[in-house]
């Protein structure tokens, strides 16, 4: 476990998928961060795929691979390749396992930079193969909702810039999670405001278009804390807590990639939402999280 630090806050990163654990406010003595079993995860890393693809497994010029849901780094152990006080960088480099997923070479690193105002976390692919790299990237942090005491109903959402509609795309579960290929509206919107509650995931996640949010504030009236997530190098924002759990958080996840529409397998090239990047180029993608 790799931990971080500076007069405000407190991380915990678990080397096994490089998983941010903690988050820690210093002088309120609480966690940002969801830790219980109900849902045993924290904070994934969702690479190179996002979601469930058909079959769990998608072709590369006609040619089977198995992918597991929202790919497979989550599952690998990173190395620690640069470390001080208050930053830590963690890398993944392809090998014999990975290709057995994902027949490229590749490096991703996570660098980790707490603030004074909160959290910095820059995703970062190199291609070095000599073809061209498909890839998805979402990170999937789930926030304690309520913060400190109050209820999950007392919180909402401020979207900035404010938008006049917003469409998530339909989910259909067969019995796993995919999308139908239709749009529905986000419920609970209106005048850039999502009003919380447990009933709009009844049906699941929420995968929300992006046409140029840049912020989410998670926040209640009721309490000086909350956390912005800055977005804006991401193509959708998905929202999630466990349906019919009633569950006491919210994940808010940048997405740059999506799920299959149900049905046939697809090509790792043409699959919709990737990234890609060229031989030997490399790009990089930002999250910050402010806190207060």
């Amino acid at each position: 476990m790799q931990k971080i630090e500076n007069a405000h806050f407190s991380v915990e990163i678990d080397e096994h998928g490089c998983q941010l654990t903690h988050l820690i406010n210093k002088s309120g003595h609480f966690d940002y961060i969801w830790n219980n079993d109900l849902w045993p995860k924290h904070a994934p890393i969702l690479f190179p795929a996002i979601g469930r693809s058909n079959d769990d497994a998608y072709l590369i010029n006609g040619h089977k691979y198995e992918m597991p849901q929202h790919g497979f780094v989550a599952d690998f152990d990173f190395d620690v390749t640069d470390k001080k006080g208050d930053q830590v960088t963690l890398s993944l480099k392809s090998n014999e396992a990975t290709k057995n997923y994902y027949p490229f070479d590749f490096e991703f690193s996570v660098t980790f930079t707490l603030t004074d105002a909160g959290l910095d976390v820059v995703f970062a692919v190199q291609n070095n193969g000599n073809s061209d790299l498909s890839y998805s990237l979402g990170y999937h942090p789930a926030f304690n909702v309520p913060i400190d005491g109050e209820a999950f109903d007392d919180y909402r959402l401020d979207l900035e810039p404010a938008q006049d509609s917003l469409s998530t795309y339909e989910i259909v579960k067969k019995p796993n999670p995919y999308r139908s290929g239709k749009l529905e509206k986000l419920p609970n919107y209106h005048n850039g405001i999502v009003e919380l509650d447990h009933d709009m995931f009844a049906k699941g996640l929420l995968i929300i278009k992006n046409t140029g949010i840049k912020t989410v504030k998670l926040y209640s009236k009721v309490t000086k804390h909350a956390v912005t997530v800055d977005v804006a190098d991401f193509d959708h924002v998905t929202l999630w807590t466990k349906e019919g759990a009633n569950a006491p958080f919210l994940c808010i996840e940048p997405f740059n990639g999506l799920p299959d529409v149900y049905g046939d397998l697809v090509e790792l090239q043409s699959k919709e939402g990737n990234h890609h990047l060229a031989a030997n180029d490399s790009k990089s993608y930002h999250v910050n999280l402010k806190l207060q």
